[in-house]
This record gives structure tokens, sequence and C-alpha cells, in this order.
């Protein structure tokens, strides 16, 4: 099986340092798209054997962009194309569509209350998403919370199925010798208190609320260290002025080696406005670190000692973390209780039963559901607004319309009329042709007549006779052609 996974750019991030681990543990073939921004993920996918392409997105807004990844994925005769993160999915959803792809598969790693991917979720943005939503076949929701979030915007609840975000606990696993060079990296002795928050620095991760819980504690005994970027780091920056601890937080920006930034830490605090999983949090617990946090579904419903749920308050933060710091390091015993459930292997296992599942069914839907007059006229009005959501209709030439009267037509196809709308593609690679005005209003109510029996005397006048129309059909034209044929007609 060929998989194609699209997303919208690789820089280091949780959504995108998922897709790598997949990467790695996947049993079926795998290449990678982004839209734009292959950054330092990209490195490593590539290091891995695992190809990988660019769109070239220069803005939000490319059509072109979408009929290359559309050419792009039909090219490659993928049979899923899976989607990761909101860009990604509005423009790869309905390109694989339109390239005839068979199994169409989002993951939806960053659904929030009122954002998504730091995007406020608008009228618009919503729409966008459902939108293309249609043309998914399966929607992986990284937890029960992201799964009810999805049935509240509008996405059905058939289609989505929880599959959590997954670790390689081995390679997280506590390294003293990594821990002794990375505090060196960053100044910090070894008998020093590290609190360390990883990850973007933005308004919701909120890590000046961090620096403002711990304030009352830092000194040459204690310092917080913050791994990750964001635009929102002057703020953090301002906060530690204000407090008068500048010299005691630490910016390590982005740095590569989770593990060996985790083994520096001695205490991981975490005090996100909301969550669609807490990946980071995992990752520290992962370590063996102790952990404090506001949010984290991956959580629920998991009872650990290593973990300690707070109000997203500096004073009851500051309340946990004084605790922390007065008992000194812990021992680093990561929970087996967690990791049963979120191992990797066990992750990439679940994903690739899914894409063959879907596929499956797909196969057998369309071997129980012969041609008919509704499904094949549906097709073709899929295929004359510009959607391709079906298979093709055969390899048959494009039919001729009836001549006018003048040319030797009929009663019922006068001069100037066409018996039915010329641009219908009986060929894989036909273009389409305009519509002319007088049979657009048949077009828009193709779906809803296919399949009806005229009724004697309907749209030919009382009384009228029915028109012989055999000669208007391609010699030697399939079932389906012939059930599309007279869905038209």
């Amino acid at each position: 099986m060929k998989v194609l996974h699209v997303i919208t750019g690789l820089e280091a991030g949780g959504a995108e340092i998922q897709l790598a681990m997949l990467l790695r543990h996947t049993r079926h073939e795998s290449d990678v798209v982004t839209l734009y921004n292959a950054g330092s993920v990209a490195d490593q996918i590539r290091a891995g054997g695992t190809r990988v392409r660019d769109v070239g997105m220069t803005s939000n807004t490319q059509i072109g962009a979408l009929l290359r990844l559309r050419s792009l994925i039909a090219a490659g005769r993928y049979d899923v194309v899976h989607a990761h993160l909101y860009r990604a999915q509005i423009y790869a959803r309905p390109a694989a569509r339109l390239a005839r792809t068979p199994v169409v598969v989002t993951t939806e790693h960053s659904i929030g209350e009122t954002h998504i991917e730091r995007r406020k979720m608008t009228s618009g943005v919503r729409g966008l998403y459902l939108a293309s939503e249609l043309f998914s076949d399966a929607t992986i929701a990284v937890s029960d919370v992201v799964r009810e979030r999805l049935i509240h915007w509008g996405v059905s609840a058939k289609k989505i199925n929880v599959i959590p975000n997954g670790l390689e606990t081995a390679a997280l696993a506590f390294d003293p010798a990594a821990r002794e060079r990375a505090r060196a990296q960053f100044g910090l002795g070894p008998e020093t208190f590290v609190i360390g928050a990883l990850g973007r620095i933005d308004e919701n991760k909120r890590v000046e609320l961090i620096v403002e819980a711990a304030a009352p504690l830092l000194g040459e005994r204690c310092k917080i260290l913050v791994i990750g970027r964001g635009d929102q780091r002057p703020e953090v920056e301002a906060t530690a002025a204000r407090l008068g601890v500048t010299e005691h937080v630490i910016f390590g920006g982005f740095q590569p080696d989770t593990a060996a930034m985790m083994a520096a830490f001695d205490l991981y605090v975490a005090c996100s406005v909301q969550e669609t999983f807490g990946l980071a949090i995992l990752e520290a617990m992962a370590s063996g670190l102790p952990v404090i946090y506001t949010v984290c579904p991956a959580l629920d419903g998991i009872a650990t000692g290593q973990a300690r749920q707070v109000a997203g308050t500096a004073d009851a933060m500051r309340a946990e973390i004084r605790k922390a710091f007065e008992a000194g390091p812990a021992a680093r015993e990561p929970d087996s209780a967690v990791f049963d459930r979120y191992g990797m292997e066990s992750v990439a296992r679940q994903i690739d039963d899914l894409y063959e599942r879907t596929l499956d069914q797909r196969g057998r839907r369309a071997r129980s559901r012969p041609p008919n007059r509704q499904r094949a006229g549906a097709a073709l009005y899929a295929e004359l607004g510009g959607v391709a959501s079906g298979p093709t209709l055969g390899n048959r030439e494009r039919p001729r319309t009836r001549p006018s009267a003048a040319a030797g037509g009929d009663a019922h196809h006068p001069a100037g009329r066409r018996s039915w709308c010329p641009h219908v593609a009986w060929g894989d690679g036909a273009r389409s042709r305009r519509v002319p005005g007088h049979d657009r209003h048949r077009l828009r109510r193709l779906p809803a007549r296919a399949g009806r029996r005229r009724r004697p005397g309907g749209h030919h006048g009382a009384g009228a006779a029915h028109p012989d129309r055999s000669a208007e059909r391609p010699a030697g034209a399939t079932r389906a052609d012939r059930a599309a044929h007279a869905a038209v007609l």
C-alpha cells in the first residue's frame, strides 16, 4: 500500500514530530509533501529514507497549489492520502478526490475550544474545514476531547476514530550523560534545581505564568530553563524583568534533542490554557520527571502519582513548585501505567489498520452496489461541477449531440437546442466544455431527478411520444455508461 502524508510544514512541533515517528514504525510505503516550510523535521524524515517534497506555497490562498498537489497525488498513484493540520487538510482532501485517490484520512491534532492551530474558530474557518471534510473517509482524533470537539463542530461521529499520539519511550529514557552535557551547554551546575518548560512560546502555553509562579524561589539554587521559540517571548522576558529574575530565566531556543533537554530538568511545568493531547507532558514523564500541569487530555482517567494537575493561577502553581523544590530532585522512574497505552508501535499499528480497513470497506461497497441511474447521475453531476468524486464512467468516445431541426432534428429538439449537456466526457482525460444556459437548470436538479421514472407525457408534453434516444449512446457503451446517459436525459 502506498501512502502520501500531506502536512502544512515540517518545522519542529508536536504534529510534525508525530509524523516523523509514525514513518519510522509504519508497515506501508510512504512519501511526504509539505505545502511550504520544509524545516528541520524534514531533514530527520529524509535521513530515515522517506522522500519529502515541497509544493512551494507562498500565501494562504493559492488555487494553483491545489492543482499542483492534485497532479502530484495522481502521478504517485497513492492508495491513501493522509492530511495533517488545518491548511493541509483544506488543500489535500479535495486534491486527493480530484486525483481519484481511493482513501482520504485526516488526523486532527490541534482543535481547541476557541482556536485551531492558533487560528480563531470563525464561521469562515469552520465552513472551510467542514466543506473539505466531505472529501475525507475517516478522521483520527488524538483524544476523546478532540473527538467531542469535532462532533460539536459538525463532523460525523461515524467517521471519527480515536487513536492517541504515540511516544518512543526508549528514546526518551533518562540519560545521566545527556543531563551533564545539556546543563553544561547552558551554564547550569549539577546542584542547581531546574524548572523546565518546553514547546512553542505563545499565548496558549502561558510561560510567563510559570515565571510569575516560580519567581520567589529563583536564585542561584533554582533556575527556569525555557526550550522553544515563539512570538510571545518578549512578554515572558518583560515578566522576568518586572519581577527582577531576568538572570535566572534562561531561554534555550529550539533544541533538536528533546530527550537531552528533559534530562537536564528536575521538574516539568506546563500551564496551557487548553490542549488537545499534551504530548510534551508525556515526554517529560517518559524521562522520569515529576510534572505539574493545568490541562492534559492524555492523562484523563489515568491514575498516576508522577503528574499533579493544578488550577491555572500563579498561587496554586507556586505552592506545588515549592513542594517539589523543597523535596529536591526525584528518582527518574516513568510510570508504566501511562506508557503501556502510548507506545508508538501500538499507535502506528492502529493507523495502518485503519488505512487497510477503510480501503477494504470502500472496495466491498463498490462490489456490492452495482451501477444504477442515481449513482451514475450523481457521479456525472460531480464531474460537471468540477469535482471528481467518483469512478470514471468508462473509456468511450465523447457522444455527439442530436442535430438541430434544420440539420435533420425532430420536433422534440428544435433548432438551437441540444438534446443533453454536450460536455459530458466518456473518457478519463476528456475536458469539460461550457454548459449552455438552457441546460443549466437540468444540472442543478440532476441528483434529485436521477433514478426517477418519467411519467407519461411529463417533460415532453401531455400525450407526447417518448423520443427514441438510443442513437445518442456511444457504440459499445458499458452498463455504467448507459445508466449515466439515461440519468442525464
